[in-house]
Order: structure tokens, then sequence, then C-alpha cells
């Protein structure tokens, strides 16, 4: 029985990490499934949809339906994560499961121990795609300025908004090119730029985004020149990101070390509880236990309300 639940927590294991490695380095996103469905594009490698198991279309299909699977997409669509939401709680439940019977095995196979694992594999997925987004976010941020040089220069060589941003998604480098190619494409659908616009500020959720969005909306109702309006906005978002830049160097040490501070005593006690558990039952003794848990208690809401201090801290708005 031990050899069988070592072998099903391994298979989790090695399940979840395989689907990390899928989700980074998949070829195609969702949005580009749905879309070349309909511009009849050819790529190597794509399996026939109606080879798919009918469990995992059926998943999919209930998960999107839901609010929860919309949000789920939204928020793999801007780490740019090539799975379904379907997909990703499936990776969530084994990710749960496996490093619950890890912990389970670890800790003495105690009901406890698997439920601290559980409780650290329901987090990490969560964390990696908020990673995913954040670095993403900031990599687009990057590269926007170099995108409206190119598109005001586009404009004024005679080009139109809609060949301005073709030229964009194919010039530049990923991740802003990926999504002007989306945009090209919805619009080529026959999708007004707008509604395409707004898609793709709901992908890419970026005040600096909005700004030339903005921009682009209200030139397209009154007129006026968008090469001289890009321009103004080029100069104001290289000094906000010049700014920004300055801020997250000068604030990083108050973000990390909140960050350490917090996770630093639920980490250890967790090690304690798998290492030296008779230690950690002190808390939980029939003498002890009124104590103890007015103690782990404060600790916990003392915790959380540091955290949330150094974060609002390091947080500047700009």
């Amino acid at each position: 029985m031990i050899t069988l639940l070592i072998i099903g927590g391994g298979v989790a294991v090695v399940l979840f990490v395989v689907g990390i490695l899928m989700s980074v380095f998949g070829e195609r996103t969702l949005v580009d499934d749905r879309l070349n469905k309909y511009l009849e594009e050819e790529q190597k490698g794509d399996a026939d949809p109606e080879t798919r198991r009918a469990l995992t279309d059926w998943v999919n299909r209930r998960v999107e339906k839901s609010s929860f699977g919309d949000r789920i997409a939204r928020d793999l669509a801007r780490a740019d994560l090539k799975i379904k939401p379907g997909e990703y709680l499936a990776l969530y439940v084994i990710a749960i499961l496996g490093v619950s019977l890890i912990a389970y095995l670890a800790g003495g196979r105690l009901v406890l121990s698997a439920v601290i694992g559980a409780g650290i594999g329901a987090i990490l997925p969560g964390v990696y795609v908020r990673r995913q987004k954040s670095k993403r976010l900031v990599h687009f941020n990057d590269q926007l300025p170099d995108m409206l040089n190119l598109v005001v220069n586009g404009l004024r060589a005679g080009y139109s908004t809609l060949q301005a941003m073709e030229a964009v998604s194919k010039e530049l480098p990923s991740p802003i090119s990926d999504e002007f190619r989306r945009v090209v494409q919805e619009m080529q659908l026959g999708i007004p730029m707008e509604k395409a616009l707004d898609n793709l500020l709901r992908r890419i959720p970026s005040e600096d985004l909005d700004f030339v969005v903005t921009a682009i909306n209200v030139q397209r109702e009154v007129g006026g020149n968008l090469a001289e309006i890009m321009d103004v906005i080029t100069y104001t978002i290289r000094e906000r990101i010049r700014i920004k830049g300055e801020i997250r160097a000068l604030t990083a040490q108050a973000v990390y070390s909140g960050r350490a501070l917090a996770l630093m005593p639920v980490g250890l006690l967790c090690i304690l509880w798998f290492l030296n558990r008779s230690y950690v039952m002190e808390f939980f003794n029939k003498p002890n236990a009124l104590c103890g848990g007015i103690a782990l208690g404060l600790a916990g809401i003392l915790i959380i309300s540091g955290y949330f201090v150094m974060v609002r801290i390091g947080n500047v708005e700009v």
C-alpha cells in the first residue's frame, strides 16, 4: 500500500511538472486556436479536435461557461499560458493531491500533514500564474514606447492605423507582437477596432496601454492628427516607465522584506512540524491548548497585518 501511494504521488508530481512545461513551451494560445478555425491557418503538430477525449471537452465546456472559468481564462491569457481552464483545474487538482500525498508520507502519515501539503499545493499554481502575469506585463510596458515610435513613423509615412499595427506585429519581439497580431486578426475577421482594442486592454491591464487605446478611440471619433498625439503619449509613457523603474529599485527591499518576514514564520512552523513534531505539539497539548491557540492566532494576525503594511509602503502610484 505504501509503495502504491509513493508511486501515485510521483506520477502526480510528474504530471504537474509536464503540464507546466507544456504551458511554457507550447506553440499556440487558446485565442490563436479559436482564430485559426476561421482563418484556416495550418500549423504542424496540431491535433484534430475530433480526436480529443470526450471527458476533457466536457470539462472544458462546463468550466468555460461559468464565471469562475471566465476568470481563469482571463488570467491564463494575461499570463500567456497555453492551456485551457479545464486543463488548469486538472493541474490544480493534481498539485493538491501530489503535494498532500508527499506531505502525508513525510509527516508521519497524519491527516494534518496531508492538509498542510494540500494547502501548499493549492497555493503553488496561483503563485506561478500571478508571477507569469506580472513578468509579462512588465515586458509589455517596457516595449510600449518602441511600439508607439513604430506606429508614429508608420502613420507619418502614410500607413493606416491597421497597417501600423500590422507592422508592430511583424517587427517587434514578443509579447507585444503577439498581442497586436491578435488585434490585427480580430479586425480582419470583422471585429470593430474599438472592440479589438478593448479585448487587448482586457488581456493586458496596463495603465499606459489604456492611454494609447483611449487616444486612438477619441481620434477615430473626433478626428485629429494621431501621429502627433502618439508622439506626446510616447514621451509621457517613457517618463512614467523611467520613474516606475526607479521606484521599483528603491522599494524592492521593502517589498521582498515583507514577503520574507511573512513567509518565514509559516515556513519555519511547517518545517518544524515535519522535523520535530513533538515540539510543535506543545501548542496543542491540553495544559497549553488555550495559550497556544491564542499565541498562534495573534501571530497570524500580526504577520498578515505586517505584510500588508509593508506592501502598502512599497506600492507607490505614478
